[in-house]
């Protein structure tokens, strides 16, 4: 399976999963009058509306390059992602926050708490499957040697990274609401469940600033990572005919779509003809090793030139 493949079927595997249990959540909120319970109602409503906006996104990414968008429109699903992380901090976060406050000030006498287990326990099941999903989509773009978490940190790809920290921070928020149901009730105390809608809105509020801060520095052109700018020189500077490679300058414009500018010189004894020649097979042994440098500018200079 395709990593973009793979990321599709995460998204929809949430979407799907984020449906029925937002409509679950909202009745047992109903039936019982938890406030944790509606707070998670809106988050998998919240996260519903964020799996078709990141769909969405990758979408129109995808559109070929034209005259007003040269580089292609890949750099789109980064601004679809910050939009995500918007809504969660705004929708997700707030109304969680608000409800858990009017909670506290207006505590409501909780019911039989049975439908809260049982659409708590089910979702706990869906939400999991969908995180699965989402994980397993980063872990098949992991490199060898890294971790999970550094991959995590370091993807350029928001329709994964975006999915996993919306489905793990779901399954926390699952299990906070489900600590909030049972000490409410064990205690008799409703304080208990707007508390947990509190620490609820806190957490989505927290997952929405780093989906911000990440989409923010790609949103703003930010390169590969200094190992692969050193090899990339590297591999320059080995090229037959090239004399003095200067730090490359990188740029995502999409999850596996960089563009590449080098400053190099080539030997002063060297035909235009040759040069030519130099510059393609620069470009090729990059390629080889790095297939996401799709476009590579390089800008030729010979010695002779130079004095």
């Amino acid at each position: 399976m395709s990593a973009a493949s793979s990321s599709k079927l995460s998204l929809y595997g949430g979407i799907a999963a984020n449906v029925a249990i937002a409509v679950s959540k909202f009745v047992a909120a109903y039936i019982t009058g938890s406030s944790a319970m509606l707070s998670e109602g809106i988050h998998s409503l919240v996260d519903t509306g964020n799996g078709g906006l990141l769909l969405y996104g990758m979408s129109r990414s995808q559109r070929p390059a034209d005259a007003k968008h040269p580089f292609g429109h890949g750099k789109e699903l980064y601004f679809w992602a910050l939009i995500v992380a918007v809504l969660i901090f705004a929708i997700g976060g707030g109304m969680s926050f608000y409800e858990g406050i009017k909670h506290l000030e207006h505590p409501e006498p909780l019911t039989d708490p049975k439908w809260n287990y049982i659409v708590l326990g089910l979702s706990v099941v869906f939400e999991g499957a969908a995180a699965w999903l989402a994980i397993r989509a980063l872990l098949e773009k992991q490199a060898a040697g890294s971790n999970f978490w550094h991959t995590l940190r370091t993807s350029r790809d928001p329709a994964v990274f975006a999915s996993v920290l919306e489905n793990v921070a779901a399954v926390a928020g699952l299990l906070i609401a489900l600590l909030g149901v049972y000490f409410g009730h064990l205690l008799n105390n409703p304080l208990f469940d707007g508390g947990a809608s509190i620490i609820i809105g806190l957490l989505l509020m927290g997952v929405a600033v780093l989906l911000v801060s990440r989409t923010k520095d790609l949103l703003t052109g930010e390169g590969v990572d200094e190992a692969t700018t050193q090899q990339v020189q590297d591999l320059a500077r080995q090229t037959p005919g090239v004399s003095q490679v200067r730090p490359p300058l990188t740029m995502y414009l999409a999850p596996d779509e960089v563009m590449l500018a080098l400053d190099v010189d080539f030997e002063d004894h060297l035909t235009a003809t040759q040069v030519e020649e130099a510059v393609e097979a620069v470009q090729d042994r990059i390629r080889a090793a790095h297939p996401e440098f799709k476009r590579i500018f390089i800008e030729a200079k010979s010695l002779v030139n130079r004095e």
